[in-house]
């Protein structure tokens, strides 16, 4: 090979030496295998990203399986101690000691507290998660009482109209105010009614959407809303401890109070009117008694929740899961309530709502002074590439070349010339 040709094979080589190197800033950590993408777990198709596990429990059965958000029966995320107290976690028959224990009942579950204290005196698998039939009405007229006038009119659809279970017979004519809706709901337990005050809220899923966030704000965090009417639907759950939870919230509002004690009433018809009667049978019964809710379905089976106020105080009640007649069972879970509340030490507590969180001002944003561009040095070539990292200019390295290989096309010449 003659002189002339080393210059251009050396200029070659070196160029490609370090043109051929590749400048990338995210390079595979050390043991990833290749093709992964970067950042991505080893073994994971690049654009896939890992998906986290799912599963879900049936309610029904006293289920203590997390809810929406990993909440359960230890609040939100599973942190911390049972809601109300740690005694409630348990699923076995809790009683203060001193005391005789409540009367029987064949209820799964249920809790006995007192109103104004929020003093849990009793209970038996109160965070036991249930389905709750249409006790769940009362987180629907709990959530919905604030959010709509009582005196607006409303035309049901005919979805709303053709609602399966129990119903006060509604027609898709606008007969109905908002407050004769909430009537019907508390009263006569109407799923027409349930499903046209969602539809006045804006909506199903908007609705249900409120009534989650109302259960979270009360802390009732058993609670999932999958319906308004408290038909049976997979996901739907509550517990006895939320049913009190949510009584207790129901009592503080006044509309709400009115409707759960009303006996019966006058509801409207496409000709004139006709009288609903309160399912709650004690209401006609037993001494001091407001009022609240009770439900069936025959995968729920029995549930209720109640309060009464005898003496300036008043008792709540919440069963679930109870196969038979119910009532006399619950008048006596009141009574013991009424004589032991004040005498014993609480089991547990029912939680104040959550408070309010009110976002801190926001000041008002800076215009940020406007990007000047980095100078490029003039011996950069237009348009030369920069390896990420590093600011050192490819052209350098191809100028660099050309002297190396121009240096040993000198040195082989000199060589062969003194020889």
């Amino acid at each position: 090979m003659g002189t002339r040709h080393v210059a251009p094979v050396g200029v070659l080589l070196a160029a490609t030496a370090f043109l051929g190197a590749p400048a990338q800033a995210g390079a595979r950590a050390p043991g990833t295998p290749a093709g992964t993408a970067p950042g991505a777990a080893p073994g994971t198709s690049p654009g896939i990203a890992a998906l986290p596990g799912t599963g879900s429990q049936a309610a029904g059965t006293g289920s203590r399986g997390a809810g929406p958000s990993g909440t359960g029966p230890l609040g939100p995320n599973g942190a911390g101690e049972p809601v109300g107290g740690s005694r409630l976690g348990e699923r076995g028959l809790i009683v203060p000691s001193g005391v005789k224990a409540p009367p029987k009942t064949a209820a799964r579950a249920y809790v006995i507290a007192d109103a104004g204290t929020g003093a849990v005196l009793a209970a038996k698998d109160a965070h036991g998660r249930y389905l709750p039939a249409s006790t769940l009405k009362a987180l629907t007229a709990l959530t919905l009482i604030p959010r709509l006038d009582k005196s607006r009119k409303v035309t049901p659809s005919r979805r709303a109209v053709n609602e399966e279970g129990s119903a006060v017979g509604l027609v898709p004519k606008p007969l109905y105010t908002v407050e004769d809706l909430f009537k019907a709901l508390l009263l006569v337990s109407g799923n027409d009614s349930a499903m046209a005050l969602a539809e006045a809220n804006g909506g199903l899923t908007a609705t249900l959407a409120d009534m989650n966030a109302e259960a979270r704000r009360l802390q009732a965090f058993d609670t999932v809303a999958r319906t308004p009417s408290g038909l049976d639907k997979p996901g739907q759950s509550s517990s006895a401890y939320d049913l009190a939870l949510i009584a207790r919230a129901g009592l503080a509002n006044p509309d709400f109070r009115r409707y759960i004690s009303l006996k019966t009433d006058k509801f409207p018809a496409p000709k004139g009117y006709y009288e609903i009667g309160n399912h709650n049978k004690l209401l006609w019964r037993y001494k001091g008694m407001i009022g609240v809710k009770n439900g069936w379905t025959s995968k729920a089976q029995g549930s209720f929740v109640g309060a009464a106020r005898r003496n300036g105080h008043t008792i709540i009640v919440s069963i679930m899961r109870h196969d038979g007649y119910f009532w006399d069972e619950v008048a006596d879970l009141l009574d013991w309530g009424f004589a032991n509340r004040g005498r014993v030490t609480p089991v547990g507590r029912l939680v104040d709502p959550a408070p309010a969180v009110t976002p801190s001002p926001i000041a008002p944003a800076t215009p940020a002074p406007p990007a000047v561009p980095a100078p490029v040095a003039a011996t950069d070539p237009p348009g030369a590439a920069r390896p990420a990292g590093g600011n050192v200019p490819i052209g350098y390295y191809v100028l660099g070349a050309g002297l190396l290989g121009g240096l040993a096309w000198l040195a082989y010449g000199l060589r062969r010339r003194f020889r």
